[in-house]
């Protein structure tokens, strides 16, 4: 109930944010039909400064009844809260930084502590990594920092292959036919390993020469030994390579060298990583 009640808002979607099932259960809403959310399996975190509000100790013979295990965070461990409970988290008596010594304030911080060290210590308890987190988190910044390449790149039709033999006017046309348009082609052997790539600005480039001989294999005028990412690659890494390099597009390739997709400098912004 109030500032606590606040305090376990919190850690309930923090709970909820590093895979953990969680729902915050309003004391005085549970007692009229929101006790329905509880379960088997369910663990009850009950806090409670004080360790007396009554809205609180109106519950715990319920879920004793429900066999559901209480964990009290108080500030009173000789509390009716602590006495009822299976596990009792004590934060110790604090005085608060109000100077009638009344509103909850030093009290609810250290409430807020105590649940996110135990969020933090159930989050090393079991496994949950880096993919994990991302997949709970596929918005905003934290999201872009554990995207992987593989989750933006072009594959199948949007991925605009060439092989080596080709002539300059197919890849070109590859080029312009791909969805997406992306600009640039990725030229493969007959195994589907990576050889080069060829680039509007390679295009450009020939022109600006003289070069009229669309005949040519493109092998002739590709980039050679194209700088190349993973689709296990960090976004994030990704996108560093080319502002670096100072290029619109990073072929991606598998553990063999075969060219499975292609980042391009428009899908990063479209994720608004520039």
């Amino acid at each position: 109930m109030g500032k606590a009640g606040h305090i376990g808002q919190k850690l309930s979607s923090t709970l909820a944010s590093t895979g953990v099932r969680s729902v915050f259960l309003h004391p005085a809403e549970a007692v009229h039909g929101d006790l329905g959310r509880v379960g088997p399996g369910d663990v009850i975190l009950a806090l409670s400064n004080s360790g007396s509000t009554e809205e609180l100790l109106r519950l715990l013979p319920l879920f004793k009844r429900m066999g559901v295990p209480v964990v009290a965070l108080t500030g009173d461990a000789d509390s009716q809260l602590a006495k009822g409970a299976d596990v009792v988290l004590d934060i110790g008596r604090i005085e608060e930084a109000c100077p009638l010594g009344l509103v909850p304030t030093a009290s609810t911080a250290a409430l807020h502590a105590v649940g996110d060290a135990l969020a933090m210590t159930l989050l090393r308890s079991r496994p949950f990594g880096r993919d994990d987190y991302a997949l709970l988190h596929p918005g905003g910044k934290l999201g872009r920092s554990v995207l992987r390449v593989f989750e933006l790149m072009r594959t199948g039709r949007a991925n605009p292959l060439v092989v080596d033999t080709a002539r300059l006017s197919e890849a070109v046309v590859v080029m312009t036919n791909t969805p997406g348009r992306p600009g640039a082609a990725c030229v493969v052997d007959r195994d589907g390993k990576l050889e080069g790539i060829f680039t509007d600005g390679d295009l450009r480039r020939l022109v600006e020469r003289g070069h009229q001989d669309f005949h040519v294999p493109v092998r002739e005028v590709m980039g050679k030994r194209p700088r190349c990412i993973t689709p296990e690659t960090l976004v994030l890494t990704a996108a560093a390579q080319m502002r670096e390099l100072r290029v619109d597009q990073l072929p991606v390739v598998d553990v063999e060298g075969r060219a499975v997709g292609l980042l391009d400098v428009q899908d990063l912004l479209a994720a608004k990583f520039f």
